[in-house]
């Protein structure tokens, strides 16, 4: 079976030092491509440089996103945005370039204080460069359901985009799918006490999930304390077709296909 880690920080510690036995591991898990998602201004580079190494047949084909995390909202300013703005252009003109989406983006309130007016118009800009550049989005929210909604709708992304780490309600989930939105499905529902997440999983159409381990963070029931890595894509899976009726064939299957389609993934490189 093919897997797809559709959000996995692979660029971070403990991948970074040395990233060969945590790629063998996950070729060895059926996984056959991982995008990485970056931060800031800080990681653009870097994850394009892990990005244009020489792939191996056995080992997953990395691609990634650039934009502006509202975690690190410290770090970013106007500068920074019209940085993105370049490096979007750039990557744009270059054949094979393996940038194919915009994130990860969106909105933070759960940061102590902070300055939601000014997420909200970065989110907003970020979502104008998918539409410039014809990406689709990786977005992260916490604790601002409402303005994120309120952000896509007066800048709808014409290509999609994924919501990473969903944890709410079937109808939180439906009001993103009508925006083209996809689920991200990662390891909360490895957790028998996550019963909302669980149950909205069990209920979204096969077209509408991505998997996602959200490596190294977001450990899997299990592995607490650990860090997270992109070979567990293959637990959250597992976890998925307990929640389901179809065959972990199936659901393999049908999240790979929506992953290779909305970021436009060739086959293994």
């Amino acid at each position: 079976m093919q897997l797809i880690d559709s959000h996995c920080h692979f660029d971070f510690p403990p991948f970074a030092g040395d990233p060969e036995p945590y790629l063998a591991l996950a070729g060895q898990a059926g996984v056959s491509h991982i995008v990485i998602p970056s931060v800031g201004a800080r990681n653009w580079q870097p994850i394009q440089s892990l990005c244009s190494r020489s792939a191996s047949p056995s080992q997953p084909a990395l691609f990634y996103a650039l934009g502006m995390h509202p975690y690190f909202a410290s770090e970013h300013d106007a500068g920074t945005l019209a940085q993105l703005g370049t490096m979007l252009e750039k990557v744009s003109q270059e054949a094979g370039n393996r940038c194919v989406a915009v994130g990860e983006c969106g909105l933070d309130f759960a940061i102590a204080a902070a300055d939601r007016q000014q997420q909200m118009g970065w989110l907003i800009r970020q979502l104008e460069f998918a539409n410039q550049f014809n990406l689709p989005v990786i977005l992260h929210c916490r604790k601002a359901f409402p303005e994120l909604m309120q952000c896509l709708k007066s800048c709808p992304p014409i290509r999609g985009g994924v919501y990473h780490a969903f944890s709410g309600s079937l109808q939180q989930a439906s009001q993103l799918l009508d925006l083209g939105i996809k689920i991200g499905v990662g390891g909360t529902i490895t957790y028998r006490r996550a019963n909302k997440t669980r149950t909205t999983m069990s209920q979204l159409p096969l077209d509408a999930m991505l998997l996602e381990t959200d490596a190294p963070d977001m450990p899997l029931a299990g592995y607490q304390g650990e860090p997270n890595q992109p070979d567990r894509v293959a637990l959250v899976l597992a976890a998925l077709a307990e929640l389901r009726s179809e065959s972990l064939a199936v659901l393999a299957a049908a999240t790979s296909k929506n992953a290779e389609v909305l970021f436009e993934l060739p086959s293994q490189i």
